[in-house]
């Protein structure tokens, strides 16, 4: 048995038919980690979806009443690249219903994972990139609506932006100092590696992404480390751990949100970062281990993967929930 919970529905697939995003990831995750023995039925807990009062804790009234009535632009359809349908609502509803149950585990047993969910790229008012509801901010909202949390951290590591969360978490903004320096031989040289950083309100979003991607336009995080093309496992786990130490130097939060895509993985077809099955899992370790060394509850979503091989996109995915497995096992 796993020290702690895995969300998991078969309602989260995503109806979206032949598609670059592989919908069946999720069931195949959760069978692959049944199947070695990671981990034991009674780990998974069945999500209910969100209601429409937690989703408009974060969406507008008018966008959450096109998606119920069916009623979007053919812009707005086009905006989000995946086919609309009241089944794909359906879906989305229930991963942000997984992301709040998530993340109320996490705060009871320091980890939990929603299988699904890390929609980043959803905007209060829109959805773009296969993003129709921003499951995490939903998930932040909720705890602290109902005074659970006060201050929350996202930490994406999904290879795009996260551009829904830093428009969604921008409020007051006030200039930090920049990321403290490491040596050369650590870290990529500052003229291709730019690291922006910024200060908001009651949640502090970190991003580490390739530059060179989508969204073309990207909104400032309180941290974004625009990565340049190609890098490897070293120096990103560099990069990783030089912002968290920053982001966790400036804010204490109750919770962190770890958005852990598997598409920097060098072969992802919609990436262009050059980091190893092994390097990521690594990454997962980094994350862990500095959240547990402050005591930090972490709530895990999936988010992006599109690896010419689903089994690759699979892997890395599983690796994660391993990575926790050993970082939380008891001592």
């Amino acid at each position: 048995m796993l020290p702690f919970k895995l969300i998991y529905s078969d309602d989260c697939y995503l109806p979206i038919g032949a598609h670059v995003f592989p919908a069946e990831k999720y069931r195949r995750i959760h069978d692959r980690l049944l199947q070695v023995g990671v981990a034991e039925a009674s780990d998974f807990v069945t999500p209910q979806p969100a209601s429409d009062a937690d989703i408009l804790l974060v969406h507008t009234p008018q966008y959450v009443h096109k998606l119920k009535t069916g009623t979007l632009s053919a812009r707005e359809e086009l905006e989000l690249e995946v086919p609309y349908s009241p089944e794909l609502v359906r879906a989305f509803w229930m991963a942000a219903g997984g992301s709040i149950l998530a993340a109320d585990y996490a705060l009871q047993n320091r980890v939990a994972f929603n299988i699904g969910g890390g929609f980043h790229h959803a905007f209060p008012d829109h959805g773009e990139g296969f993003c129709m509801i921003h499951d995490v901010a939903v998930a932040i909202r909720r705890m602290q609506r109902d005074e659970k949390i006060t201050r929350a951290m996202t930490v994406d590591c999904d290879v795009h932006q996260g551009n829904g969360t830093a428009v969604i978490f921008a409020g007051m903004r006030a200039p930090v100092g920049p990321l403290p320096s490491t040596s050369a031989s650590t870290l990529a040289s500052p003229a291709a590696t730019k690291p922006r950083t910024k200060f908001s309100g009651d949640v502090f979003t970190i991003s580490l992404h390739q530059e060179n991607n989508y969204p073309m336009w990207k909104p400032p995080s309180s941290i974004d480390v625009d990565l340049p093309d190609e890098i490897g496992d070293d120096d990103y786990l560099a990069w990783l751990d030089n912002a968290l130490s920053s982001g966790l130097r400036q804010f204490d939060p109750d919770l962190i949100c770890y958005v852990a895509g598997a598409d920097p993985y060098r072969e992802d077809q919609l990436g262009g970062l050059s980091l190893s099955i092994e390097g990521l899992k690594r990454r997962d370790e980094l994350v862990f281990k500095v959240a547990l060394a402050r005591e930090i509850p972490v709530m895990v979503t999936f988010a992006g993967g599109y690896a010419q091989k689903v089994e690759d996109t699979v892997t890395i995915h599983c690796n994660t929930v391993i990575a926790a497995s050993e970082a939380f096992a008891a001592p």
